[in-house]
């Protein structure tokens, strides 16, 4: 029986090349595909896609640690993200200190890093793009701080 599994799906709304660059330095992502509209086997139907978005990024895959994330721009210029944050647990306090300062430039702090009753580096914020990141020393390596 084949294993089942969820992913992060995430919609830039036109900035997704942008948010790829990001990523891939704030987390050291790898770049799995990126896929164009315009280099789509299948034509969109026509009017489907806002006017300019030809050249925008269709479909993407990237992984963070293993773990995979897929974006797109979407079909127009309208995203927002509501209602969920990205858990990111990292092996080191350097680790999270590092994600979580690349994560945060230009972005917003929900709750600074510290110490929690359940882990011994935690923080919460919003980067540039508005995707919500919780940052966590992994369960089984909470080192003290």
């Amino acid at each position: 029986m084949a294993k089942t599994i969820i992913e992060p799906y995430l919609f830039f709304g036109g900035r997704c090349e942008e948010a790829i660059e990001f990523y891939t330095k704030a987390l050291g992502a790898e770049v799995e595909m990126v896929m164009l509209f315009s280099d789509s086997p299948q034509p969109l139907p026509a009017g489907v896609l806002q006017p300019g978005f030809e050249k925008k990024v269709m479909h993407a895959s990237i992984r963070v640690a293993g773990n995979r994330i897929m974006l797109s721009d979407g079909m127009n210029d309208a995203s927002g993200f509501k209602g969920f944050s990205l858990s990111i647990s990292l092996p080191t306090i350097v680790d999270v200190e590092n994600a979580f300062n690349a994560l945060a430039k230009d972005g917003s702090v929900q709750m600074a890093l510290g110490k929690t009753f359940w882990s011994s580096l935690y923080g919460m914020l919003t980067d540039r793009f508005g995707v919500q990141w919780m940052v966590t020393v992994a369960e089984d390596n909470n080192e003290q701080y």
